[in-house]
């Protein structure tokens, strides 16, 4: 089968590419599809890391059988529990009845859950190692990155990571499946979204786990969806890390709701006021026109960030609601805020604006804009002294 690559010459990806999902876990866009990777060590003990989703068991399967012949598979080992890697456990058991599945305590647990498997498991904990033959393998627990079960293993011998959902990101896998043989600004871009989307809540995780991998000789790095990382593995980790750390760059992103255009008319005055005062990176959504993913993945780039909102059905216009509430969770920080809203009769989205910013103590920068239908002349120089005093900050 062509489509079975070598990671090293024992190391094989049986990853499948999913072009049909629309939303991963039912919310995130998928224009690009997304890979599930697997990995199959051949050695004295045959050993599968991480399966795929439920959707691609039949391919899935053949790549095993296609690599193995008539032999069986020894061990499971599995770094995440998450139905889009662990959805094809029941078929592997299955067809292989003998094999004996690898989790820490929280992983078994999940696993009786979901799947009601109890019988051939064998529970290790952090720093606990498996001799295969030629390779060994050791255990590290990374609690909340981004389950409670979650962990990674090390190949020790040939010093490949395999780091489940971490450092993974979206988009299938079209021929090449290693750093240098795909278009990376693509995948970093698709790393990043899936990142922001998925694990930035865990960020202090992120930096721990992190730490927890300073000692080892990490050669290759192979996550659960996107590229292996051979040429710079060091790259995404430390990608990781400054997202993790909401370590950002000079820039301002622009997030309006508007339902007629009138709350619109001030972000031209907003973009003019920022780029006259020397900033370069900015970046406008519509909210009623852009997932949010894609808007959170540029918010976690930037130090500047402008929300501006009409009011509806006296709340805050719900897309923007949902952003607000996102971030809220995602607990952002360092960041500068400049504020704006517009009502006709009753006054709440500049209020829920606030309140966001009281919640997530985001630097606020004055004056917050409120305007009744349409703005003035003096809300839009309102708003252009805003943007004034947000660029000092983030050129600051």
């Amino acid at each position: 089968m062509s489509d079975i690559r070598f990671v090293t010459e024992n190391i094989k990806w049986i990853g499948t590419n999913d072009r049909t999902t629309e939303l991963f876990e039912a919310l995130w866009p998928l224009p690009d599809g997304v890979s599930y990777n697997s990995f199959l060590i051949n050695d004295d003990k045959i050993t599968i890391i991480d399966t795929v989703k439920d959707s691609e068991i039949y391919n899935f399967l053949n790549k095993i059988q296609y690599v193995i012949k008539d032999n069986s598979v020894d061990y499971l080992i599995i770094n995440h529990m998450e139905p889009d890697h662990s959805g094809a456990i029941k078929a592997l058991i299955k067809e292989y009845p003998d094999i004996t599945i690898i989790g820490n305590e929280k992983t078994l647990n999940y696993l009786e859950q979901f799947y009601g498997i109890k019988e051939n498991t064998k529970q290790i904990s952090d720093g606990d190692e498996l001799s295969l033959g030629k390779h060994k393998l050791s255990f590290h627990l990374t609690p909340m990155l981004h389950w409670p079960e979650t962990m990674m293993t090390f190949e020790k011998t040939e010093k490949v990571l395999f780091s489940g959902d971490a450092f993974g990101g979206f988009g299938t896998l079209e021929g090449g499946i290693f750093d240098d043989e795909v278009n990376l600004q693509f995948y970093e871009e698709e790393i990043c979204r899936y990142f922001t989307n998925i694990v930035a809540k865990y960020g202090p995780m992120v930096e721990k786990a992190i730490s927890k991998l300073e000692n080892l000789d990490i050669k290759i790095i192979a996550p659960t969806h996107g590229p292996v990382w051979r040429s710079n593995p060091k790259q995404i980790i430390s990608d990781y890390y400054r997202w993790g750390r909401q370590e950002t760059k000079e820039g301002v992103v622009i997030v309006y709701g508007s339902m007629y255009g009138n709350t619109e008319s001030v972000v031209d005055t907003i973009t003019r006021k920022l780029a006259d005062n020397k900033i370069k990176n900015i970046k406008v959504y519509n909210i009623s026109k852009t997932d949010v993913s894609y808007i959170i993945s540029d918010i976690w780039k930037y130090n500047g960030l402008v929300l501006g909102s009409c009011t509806y059905n006296t709340r805050l216009f719900p897309p923007m609601e949902y952003l607000v509430a996102f971030l809220e969770n995602k607990n952002i920080k360092n960041r500068v805020l400049g504020l704006f809203g517009s009502y006709s009769w009753s006054g709440k989205a500049l209020k829920r604006l606030k309140e966001f910013q009281q919640t997530t103590k985001l630097e606020l920068i004055e004056p917050s804009i409120e305007f009744k239908s349409a703005p003035t002349k003096t809300d839009h120089e309102s708003c252009s002294t805003m943007a004034e005093n947000l660029a000092k900050k983030v050129l600051k």
